[in-house]
């Protein structure tokens, strides 16, 4: 069932070069509502539709069965207390939001609530969400949903794909939001001091402020919010009763990670719908106007470059907050995730962190070796190829990439050479 009128943005014609609406994906060439799904949780229905079973939890229902089927660790948790996703009403500063992932899965838990709530990685589709009922103790129903969920996980905020959305706002003791005080969306360009507005944080970062752990007890805030006591906090005290979770942290690592890899998604879907609509407008202006099949129009050029540079500059960590201080988490999920990406013969890995001037010890996404890379169109993915190369060569220095010094790039460069399948044969040769 589609959205209400209501719910609609405005549709118009469009000609070669202009931005495609959000609600484009419902239409050819992306047909997201009723293409067939690909990810980690339509591969889980599968499954279970061929006779897998369920454990349900007395307590926490199907999540400790979800999250090994999936393979996501506890340790990647972290805690929401704002009333802004599906099941507001089970969530507060005592009773926050659970929210687990690895690289390709959301997870969300409520204490009490009605059911799980999925979000998976589609190569094709971007992101498809999913909801798994908590009551039926006989059979894990995992449902696909649409409606409900891009009414905020649909839009501008999202880069007019489906997508993820990491938000920081301020919070009143009951949880709700205090929107005439602001929100910012967050991604690894954010101040550290707009961040987790709304979020439990456990662990330690030094003088370096935040808003997590932290509410507002009047509806008018005034900036800067003197926010010490919620600074570098490595339990949550008495806070939530941390026997409702399956662990007590809500890791500071965690929450840095979720925040670079949910916008990493969003823009990769942004980049392969983009550039799969302009190749089909393309195809059929050649069609309409009686071209050879193969006929480039130069708009077309400029709308791939449109939707793939954007990409291109976050998997290099353009215009990323920089860390004045240490930062470290409390569930161990800094050493896990480390684990998890390919290395090169001198050891090194893209999951390496530094976590004491950035995120990572070298400046290029571990999302370069997801699937929904490897499933860019090839017209995008060689151009973000091309566009990688220059930059790591040195052939490209313009201003977007002065963070990067030679050693970055060189390091990169070397890592992807080892590590990195599917790569063009310049990459090797050169």
């Amino acid at each position: 069932m589609r959205r209400s009128a209501t719910c609609l943005a405005l549709t118009v014609v469009l000609l070669p070069g202009v931005a495609l609406a959000a609600e484009d994906y419902y239409r050819e060439p992306i047909n997201y509502e009723t293409a067939k799904p690909d990810n980690a949780v339509s591969r889980l229905m599968a499954r279970l539709d061929a006779g897998a079973k369920a454990a349900h939890d007395a307590e926490f229902g199907y999540l400790p069965w979800l999250l090994r089927e999936l393979d996501v660790s506890t340790t990647s948790q972290t805690l929401v207390y704002s009333k802004t996703s599906l099941q507001r009403e089970r969530i507060s500063p005592r009773t926050p939001r659970a929210l687990y992932f690895n690289d390709d899965v959301y997870v969300g838990y409520c204490q009490a609530g009605d059911v799980l709530e999925l979000s998976a990685v589609d190569p094709k589709l971007g992101t498809v969400f999913y909801t798994v009922d908590q009551h039926d103790k006989t059979k894990a129903l995992v449902q696909r949903q649409n409606d409900a969920c891009l009414l905020c996980h649909g839009g501008s905020q999202t880069r007019n794909v489906p997508g993820h959305l990491v938000r920081s706002l301020f919070v009143d003791p009951q949880g709700q939001p205090i929107f005439s005080a602001g929100s910012h969306r967050i991604d690894h360009t954010s101040p550290l001091a707009k961040r987790w507005g709304g979020w439990y944080v456990t662990g330690t970062h030094g003088d370096q402020g935040h808003l997590g752990n932290l509410l507002v007890r009047t509806r008018r805030v005034e900036e800067p919010v003197d926010n010490r006591a919620g600074h570098n906090l490595t339990a949550l005290g008495d806070r939530i009763d941390a026997t409702r979770y399956l662990s007590p942290h809500s890791d500071l690592v965690a929450l840095m990670v979720l925040e670079h890899q949910a916008e990493g998604h969003n823009l990769l879907t942004r980049a392969a719908f983009g550039t799969r609509q302009a190749l089909h407008m393309q195809e059929s202006l050649n069609r309409e106007m009686k071209l050879p099949a193969d006929h480039k129009w130069d708009s077309t050029a400029a709308r791939l470059r449109g939707a793939c540079d954007p990409l291109v500059k976050y998997l290099l960590f353009c215009d990323e907050a920089a860390l004045t201080a240490r930062i470290d988490g409390t569930s161990g999920f800094r050493e896990e995730f480390a684990k998890g990406g390919p290395r090169d013969a001198k050891g090194r890995s893209l999951r390496d962190f530094d976590l004491e001037r950035r995120l990572f010890r070298h400046p290029c996404s571990y999302l370069i070796y997801s699937p929904s890379f490897d499933a860019l169109p090839a017209a995008a993915r060689e151009y973000v190829y091309q566009r990688l190369y220059d930059v790591l060569t040195g052939k490209d220095e313009s201003p977007a990439f002065k963070h990067l010094t030679g050693d970055d790039r060189r390091a990169v460069l070397e890592i992807l050479r080892e590590t990195k399948k599917g790569l063009p044969a310049t990459w090797k040769a050169g």
